[in-house]
């Protein structure tokens, strides 16, 4: 049995009852919540990361909903404890749920929220962030200058790649991938390669305009082309960053081999889900090949990193960062809020869970809606017609 964990609670005397695993950004959520008499009891325990024991604790005998994160494992132990405190919703505070057993939510008639449509500039911000320092060496001199190594500037120092006229290669042209791409393009006059199942149409017209400025004011204009493969990008770009889903056929899509086929100065950037990458084979190519660089926001076997990684001057690892603005994260807490909170009082479903903005108007009260709920079909939930 978990021992008891410690609470901080919010209108006691609220008629429904909202667990968060996890103190969240800003008190807009907290207020959205005890104005429809809720009762909030934020988890203030000292532990990065909850185990189900201390969920169920949390839980308790009578939750009407939770909001956690990505870091736990909501599957049939969690949904079934759940159930039997009489909740109706659980939310990540996250866009993805790849923690979460959406089948035995299902079982249990539990409605599971993220939130989407509110993450895609920060983390096309940080993927660019994470491009730039590799390619221009930031964190290695960083590190230089603090060690009191600086003596005098010398014309190889830290001697690292102009991105401008280079090619960028996106893999998942989707919000984020296309974001990414823009900023690359328009910030740095680079060219795209990109690879995605469907045609990404706004994003090549998007180029396409930016070149035709460019050669009108007598510049160099930039191309796009849509790649055939993903091993087409790979052999291409100059820097590549990718964004596509993790699941069965995207698990582990950067391997040895596929790492062989980059450029030997190429730039290897991921924001999206750390077993996209082998990071074995990862760790071991930018061993032999000192000058590839890489930029990594997740990693496969967080929050661990396979050995050796850490040790790699050509690798920069920041902790999952690529959402953490103040902005989209006060914007995460609300709507993870808002979906518990419209379960329980019975809303219906936001109908594009992308469009999200009129959740987030600080200056007026939000929609009468779940922001987003991901199996609202298999649970028969109406769609709001606002």
């Amino acid at each position: 049995m978990a021992k008891p964990v410690s609470i901080e609670v919010w209108n006691p005397n609220g008629k429904y009852r909202v667990v968060s695993t996890k103190p969240m950004p800003g008190t807009r959520w907290i207020n959205l919540l005890i104005e429809q008499d809720c009762r909030v009891e934020i988890c203030t325990q000292k532990k990065t990361i909850l185990s189900v024991e201390d969920i169920i604790a949390l839980i308790g005998d009578k939750c009407d909903g939770v909001i956690g994160q990505l870091t736990e494992d909501w599957g049939e132990t969690l949904f079934a404890a759940l159930s039997r405190a009489g909740g109706k919703a659980f939310s990540n505070m996250a866009v993805g749920y790849n923690n979460v057993d959406v089948n035995a939510a299902n079982k249990y008639g539990i409605a599971v929220g993220n939130t989407p449509g509110v993450l895609t500039e920060t983390t096309a911000e940080l993927a660019a962030s994470l491009s730039l320092a590799a390619a221009r060496r930031i964190v290695e001199a960083d590190e230089f200058m603090r060690a009191g190594l600086y003596d005098g500037w010398l014309p190889n120092l830290f001697v690292g790649n102009l991105l401008k006229g280079q090619t960028v290669g996106v893999i998942g042209a989707g919000r984020i991938g296309s974001a990414y791409a823009r900023m690359m393009v328009e910030g740095f006059k680079m060219n795209l390669i990109y690879y995605d199942l469907y045609q990404a149409t706004r994003l090549e017209k998007f180029v396409t305009a930016y070149g035709q400025f460019l050669k009108a004011n007598g510049e160099q204009p930039v191309t796009w082309k849509r790649a055939s493969s993903m091993d087409e990008v790979l052999r291409e770009a100059d820097v590549i960053s990718l964004h596509p889903v993790l699941d069965k056929t995207t698990y582990h899509l950067i391997n040895k081999e596929r790492l062989a086929t980059m450029k030997k100065e190429a730039i290897l950037i991921n924001c999206s889900r750390g077993p996209v990458i082998d990071e074995v084979a990862l760790v071991e190519h930018l061993k032999q090949n000192p000058m590839f660089r890489v930029g990594l926001d997740v990693f496969e076997d967080e929050p661990y990193m396979k050995p050796g990684l850490s040790e790699m001057k050509n690798a920069i690892v920041v902790p999952h960062i690529a959402s953490a603005s103040k902005w989209t994260r006060e914007g995460m807490a609300t709507l993870a809020a808002l979906n518990v909170l419209g379960k329980i009082k019975g809303y219906p479903i936001w109908g594009n869970p992308n469009q999200v903005e009129p959740f987030l108007n600080e200056n007026a009260q939000p929609p009468a809606a779940s922001p987003s709920i991901v199996n609202s079909k298999a649970l028969g939930l109406p769609v709001s017609r606002l």
